[in-house]
Order: C-alpha cells, then structure tokens, then sequence
C-alpha cells in the first residue's frame, strides 16, 4: 500500500485539482473488506532496506526511551519537522519508502525526530513484534486511490489497518477528499475506535500538500481519535 496513492494533481508547480472519483459515497464493500482484515492474521516478508531503517529507529529508541510519534508516508519530511517541534518530548519518525522525496528534505533545527526510508507497514509491524506503542500517529498524504477498484490500496482498505490500530496513541489522518476521510473515520468506528470528523482551520500547513490545496481553494478535513 505504502505510499497510498497518487495525487490528483497537474504537477508540483500548479495549482492542484479537485479529486476526481468514479466512487460517489461509501465503498459498499468498505465493512466487508475491514471485517476480514481485522479478523485475520496477516504477515508479510519485511523488506530489506526497511529491516535497516528499523534498527536505526529501535536503537534510537533504546538510547533515548521518549514516546514514539509516526509521521507515515511523510514524503519530503517537512511534517516530521515540524512535528518534532509539535512533541518536543518525544522522538518523531518520517517515514517513507521513496529516497527521491527524502533527499528534498529541509533539517530545522531540532534533534527529536529522523527520517526513514521504508515499507510504513513494514515498520508497524516491526514495532508491534518488539511491544512498542505510539503516542501519536500522523497520516498526511492526501488524496489516495480514488477509483472504486483501489479500495484496498487505501489505508483503512489494506490488512496493515489492524496494525495501525495495534499500535494505538492519537490517530490524525488528514486529506483534501472528504469521502477518504469519512471512509477511514467508519472503519475506525467499525474496529470499536471512535473519532471525530472535521473540517481543518485555516492554519500553517504541515505538508506541501496542504499548503497546496490551501493555495487552490479546497477544503481540508481530518480524522482525530485516541486509541487505547
């Protein structure tokens, strides 16, 4: 799954459209297709190059013992950043699998949080092998697979959603797609997770997505809940 999706976009320079979806409301497999996530056992090989990312988190980890804050599929890190100063006390982890995007990344002046080339399922799964349990756990990428045949390439449609749920802390997944947003917020509600859908104020962006659709007019929405 990881990244999500592809944003309905003309490019990084223009102004972004508004998502464009052959799915008019809720999936009407969304219920069927968490069910069976939720009630089975999955596991998948861990890929290399995220097997390496992990033991340079769990290490941090063990040296530094602050809570853990996930920033999941963080693109260029410009969240995780600005995350890391939202948590000064915890250790915040960017994560995601394309070094291209990693490598625009901008430092700010902060030594809280580290960036992670890597699977975000595969580091979900890693951290709930070895116990570990999340403070906070941010999902910023917007507009994922909005064709009706994608539902189980977005999150809450993937089996890695069980593991997202495991992992527990405040849960944020914001986008500029309603719809994703009310879909992720029932299958929370489904898994016995409730939250609270709403419309994001105007307010200094946390990706450049945001500060994108901010820029064309769209409404941004997000997802907040507390898991136990």
């Amino acid at each position: 799954m990881d990244k999500p999706g592809t944003p309905m976009m003309n490019d990084e320079k223009n102004q972004s459209r508004e998502v464009s979806s052959n799915q008019p409301g809720l999936h009407p497999r969304l219920l069927e297709v968490v069910t069976r996530h939720l009630e089975s056992d999955f596991r998948r090989p861990v890929a290399e190059h995220s097997h390496n990312a992990y033991t340079v988190l769990r290490d941090r980890l063990r040296h530094e013992q602050r809570p853990l804050v996930l920033d999941s599929f963080c693109g260029t890190g410009m969240s995780t950043a600005l995350l890391a100063r939202k948590h000064p006390d915890c250790l915040v982890a960017g994560i995601d699998q394309s070094e291209h995007r990693l490598d625009k990344h901008v430092p700010l002046a902060t030594d809280n949080y580290l960036l992670l080339r890597a699977q975000a399922e595969d580091i979900w799964q890693l951290l709930l092998q070895d116990g570990y349990r999340l403070a906070h756990h941010y999902l910023l990428y917007p507009n994922p697979w909005p064709k009706s045949k994608h539902l189980q390439r977005r999150i809450h449609g993937h089996p890695g959603f069980a593991w997202l749920l495991a992992l527990g802390g405040g849960v944020e997944l914001r986008s500029n797609w309603q719809l994703y947003v009310e879909e992720f917020g029932l299958a929370m509600h489904h898994a016995g997770r409730r939250g609270c859908i709403s419309l994001i104020a105007k307010a200094a962006p946390l990706t450049l997505f945001e500060e994108k659709y901010q820029r064309s007019g769209h409404s941004l929405w997000q997802f907040r809940c507390d898991l136990p």
